[in-house]
């Protein structure tokens, strides 16, 4: 076993969700580089780690109990990112989600794990190498309904998808 462990904190889509995900990303007219996400992958990151020492998961585990207060959420915005990732964004941030992604970099820094410095960009990725690729021109917003909490997720070697440490409601 490997002495780390590629780690993120998110929220994952309801089935209603995801399958409103999955018919948005359908709408984009995709250039023939674009690797579309798969629906099983959709989610919205709230604090990407990187690489963690398999040592500290455990205690990573117990501190991540915050308070969470459900929220609800539109994705509303399509875009095309520098380096071609295509994202559906959300214009409005509830109130609730800035204080779980606040009260989880608290809880992180406390632990002395590193947090990104760039701002919260609240979104799901559709789709990477998405150069040239157009967004439908009026879509229809994504209701996320959070209302489950968020989880401690491990990426798996080699792409070959998530595994869902830990739960927290």
């Amino acid at each position: 076993m490997s002495s780390t462990v590629r780690l993120f904190i998110a929220l994952w889509p309801t089935p209603g969700t995801l399958e409103a995900l999955v018919r948005h990303q359908k709408s984009w007219q995709w250039s023939a580089s674009a690797r579309l996400t798969r629906g099983e992958r959709m989610h919205l990151t709230l604090h990407f780690l990187g690489q963690v020492p398999t040592h500290r998961v455990e205690a990573l585990r117990r501190a991540l109990g915050v308070p969470f207060e459900p929220f609800d959420l539109s994705l509303d915005t399509p875009e095309t990112w520098r380096g071609g990732l295509a994202v559906l964004c959300a214009d409005a941030v509830p109130r609730e989600l800035l204080a779980l992604h606040g009260s989880l970099a608290a809880r992180l820094a406390r632990l002395s794990l590193p947090l990104e410095d760039r701002p919260l960009r609240v979104h799901a990725t559709l789709a990477r190498g998405a150069q040239r690729s157009r967004p439908p021109d009026a879509p229809d917003p994504v209701a996320w309904p959070a209302h489950d909490g968020y989880a401690l997720v491990r990426s798996l070697p080699g792409g070959q998808g998530y595994e869902t440490l830990q739960r927290f409601s």
